[in-house]
C-alpha cells in the first residue's frame, strides 16, 4: 500500500491493515501515524518566523518542495502544523530526514 503514496508524502511508510466484517467485507485503511519524537531528526539551519510565512514556501524554500512541509512540523514536534508561523520570531528547526545522521565535526 506505501507504494500508492508519492515519495514525498507522509504516509509512504505509514503501514497498510485491515478489517474483516462479519459479512465477510474486506476494509483496508492505514494505521495511526504518530510524529516522530525530535531526537530523531539531525538540524541543519533555523529559520526565525517571519510575518506572513507559510510552511508550505518554507519546505520550498528549505527542501525544495513544498508538499515536504510535513517535515517541519514532525521537526518540530508540531501535532498542528499552521501553529507553527506563529508567533512572528519563532525559531523553527529545518532538519535532515528522520533517522539521517548528520556529519559529526562538520564546519
Amino acid at each position: 500500500m506505501a507504494d500508492q503514496f508519492p515519495i514525498n508524502s507522509r504516509y509512504r511508510l505509514t503501514l497498510a491493515t485491515e478489517f474483516v466484517t462479519a459479512d465477510g467485507a474486506r476494509i483496508v485503511y492505514l494505521t495511526r501515524r504518530f510524529v516522530p519524537p525530535a531526537t530523531a531528526f539531525q538540524s541543519v539551519a533555523e529559520h526565525r518566523v517571519a510575518a506572513g510565512d507559510r510552511l508550505d514556501n518554507l519546505a520550498s524554500q528549505y527542501l525544495g518542495d513544498p508538499e515536504l512541509y510535513w517535515r517541519i512540523s514532525d521537526a518540530n514536534s508540531a501535532m498542528r502544523p499552521d501553529d507553527l508561523t506563529q508567533p512572528v520570531g519563532r525559531k523553527l528547526k529545518i532538519t535532515l530526514p528522520q533517522g539521517i545522521p548528520g556529519q559529526k565535526n562538520a564546519g
